[in-house]
């Protein structure tokens, strides 16, 4: 069923496990998601960035998707669609279109600007029950060639964007999108424990789910984190797993070429690699 995230998180950061924000690209990854959720009894969250939201046809697209999918597929574990990195304006686009949680990412505004629009983007947001995500300190990651280290957040900061009555915080503690470099130097518990001490049960946000070690997730959960993003690891066994089909002539046997057989090593290894995450992420039977 479709829902905010609110009670979702409250109990996770409860319960001390995260519930998986699994970003969407396409009906495959859609249907992977979803059924492997039904499956493992789990909560779950759709992600959807700006980009992926264009590419499938706009936001009231994926919408129907996602409410077609519930219905058809008889989906009954929590599932919200999310978000991911919204801008001022895709924000209010996304909560028009039906989506019930929206992540306003206003790092790259000056704290008080951060702090106006935020304010702008509850009021909306409250009046329809949808849940906000709001970001401090911005997630590092790779921009043309140079690899960010992960800016991290300021505790006062946090607690000043947490006190505004945002549902779920996301703070930079050495996180990074895509694949983490060698040199990375993991993330910073010090600064995870201080926020949570000045934010109290504000549930935390840990972007950048790929290829952190399961005993650093498993410390980020036990300090507060209640959702964790995962997209690149679902598009690196999606492709990996299509790749080698085409490799092994798969395609040229048969109907091969056919789209639907095409793509379902990759729907398959999504569903592994979501399944392998709500493990670790101790979401499965909480729904």
């Amino acid at each position: 069923m479709l829902v905010s995230a609110k009670q979702m998180m409250a109990d996770a950061v409860k319960g001390k496990y995260a519930v998986g924000a699994f970003n969407i690209n396409n009906l495959e990854w859609t249907k992977a998601i979803l059924l492997t959720a039904q499956e493992n009894n789990s909560p779950v969250m759709l992600g959807v960035s700006e980009g992926a939201g264009k590419y499938m046809g706009g936001f009231k697209t994926v919408v129907g998707m996602v409410k077609g999918m519930i219905e058809e597929l008889n989906i009954t574990v929590p599932v919200s669609v999310h978000l991911d990195h919204g801008s001022y304006e895709g924000a209010k686009k996304a909560m028009e279109a039906g989506f019930t949680s929206v992540m306003f990412d206003g790092s790259k505004y000056g704290i008080d600007e951060n702090v106006e629009k935020t304010k702008e983007i509850i009021a909306i947001a409250e009046a329809q029950g949808i849940t906000v995500e709001a970001e401090v300190g911005a997630i590092g990651g790779e921009e043309d060639g140079v690899v960010g280290t992960g800016e991290m957040a300021d505790p006062q900061e946090c607690k000043m964007i947490a006190d505004l009555g945002v549902t779920m915080l996301a703070a930079g503690i050495g996180n990074i999108h895509g694949k983490y470099p060698a040199n990375w130097t993991g993330l910073n518990f010090d600064i995870l424990a201080k926020i949570k001490e000045l934010t109290g049960d504000m549930p935390l946000v840990l972007h950048g789910g790929t290829g952190i070690p399961v005993d650093m997730i498993k410390e980020a959960i036990s300090l507060g984190v209640a959702k964790i993003n995962v997209n690149t690891e679902c598009q690196l066994s999606f492709t990996a797993a299509v790749r080698k089909y085409i490799e092994d002539g798969k395609d040229l046997e048969g109907k091969g070429y056919d789209p639907r057989k095409l793509l379902a090593p990759g729907f398959e290894a999504i569903k592994a690699t979501v399944k392998e995450k709500m493990e670790i992420f101790g979401s499965i039977d909480k729904a």
